[in-house]
């Protein structure tokens, strides 16, 4: 493997948890996820299994009663837990970007869009008003806003839900950050607009080097976007590999049950096979394996927690009965 160096971002045996009266909630338990320039990272899994919680890891955003625990995460080589927060916040929205789900986690609703966007040029770069302001005005029409100059001259509550999340996709992109962790941020908007969006993206990191995670439920979105693909379940990485392989021939049955859950022309009219049970609860983990419950595949070996393996090259899961 090579030196964490190499990336620009190598995140080792993360762990991220949440200390409540009811005993330690591990939302990230041992992630490794490694991204290197201009590669797109997709981490799927669903609601609960931790992939926002590593996004905000990432960029030290946890709050108590959270805490990472344990692992490292290198950014280009910089050790980033532990650092404090002024590094931190001048890695933030310069280097290292975030698009959350809410775009009212970034929008500051009593700011005009100008002034927010501004400022966050100006935060990172000596640049005059009118520059700053031009590079907003670019930005938004690369995300598909009409009319951008009208656009800056507004309040976040004078715009749609879907059009404060491209203002806040923009915002992420204004500084050409070379790593962007991206939390569902196309889940608002009609498909239009997000075929737009990752368009966008791709031509981002390609074209500049910027590297991408991008956060998602969505394994067709994914499909599409990521050149690899790591399968999230109860705060751990299940599956991991070239997104081609993983969504043509997936190694473990969770990742299965996601890609026969999504409709597709054959499966017009008839009903989509889902994933039986419910996500355990991150307070009380089955012993072995955390799938074992709903897995039709399980077996009393399931009962000990299995080892990462590589069932076909380039392909890593954890799983004791490989589906190939």
């Amino acid at each position: 493997m090579k030196a964490s160096e190499d990336a620009v971002l190598d995140i080792r045996g993360l762990k991220t948890h949440f200390f409540t009266h009811g005993g330690a909630v591990k939302a990230v338990d041992g992630v490794d996820l490694r991204v290197e320039a201009g590669e797109i990272l997709g981490l799927v899994g669903e609601s609960g299994s931790g992939k926002s919680v590593t996004g905000f890891s990432i960029i030290g955003l946890i709050d108590p009663p959270g805490r990472v625990v344990d692992g490292s995460i290198r950014y280009r080589g910089e050790e980033l837990v532990g650092a404090g927060e002024a590094r931190l916040r001048a890695l933030r929205g310069k280097e290292i970007a975030m698009i959350f789900q809410d775009p009212m986690m970034t929008l500051n609703p009593v700011l005009r869009i100008d002034t927010q966007m501004v400022e966050a040029v100006q935060a990172h770069e000596k640049v005059s008003h009118a520059a700053a302001r031009e590079r907003a005005r670019e930005t938004l029409a690369r995300v598909g806003i009409p009319s951008p100059d009208e656009r800056l001259a507004t309040y976040p509550h004078q715009l749609s839900g879907g059009m404060r999340q491209r203002v806040a996709i923009a915002i992420a992109l204004l500084n050409r950050p070379r790593l962007i962790v991206a939390d569902e941020p196309t889940t608002a908007l009609d498909v239009t607009i997000q075929a737009q969006i990752l368009y966008e993206v791709r031509k981002l990191c390609r074209e500049t080097g910027t590297a991408l995670i991008w956060i998602t439920h969505d394994l067709a979105v994914v499909s599409g976007l990521a050149d690899n693909v790591s399968v999230m379940y109860a705060g751990r990485v299940v599956e991991s590999g070239r997104t081609a392989q993983i969504v043509h021939a997936p190694a473990h049955p969770y990742t299965r049950g996601l890609i026969d859950s999504i409709p597709t022309r054959a499966t017009h009219g008839t009903a989509l096979r889902q994933i039986s049970g419910m996500t355990p609860s991150l307070l009380h983990l089955p012993p072995g394996c955390a799938f074992r419950p709903r897995c039709a595949h399980a077996t009393d070996q399931c009962l000990a927690p299995p080892a990462p393996t590589e069932p076909r090259p380039g392909v890593v899961t954890r799983c004791w009965h490989p589906l190939n």
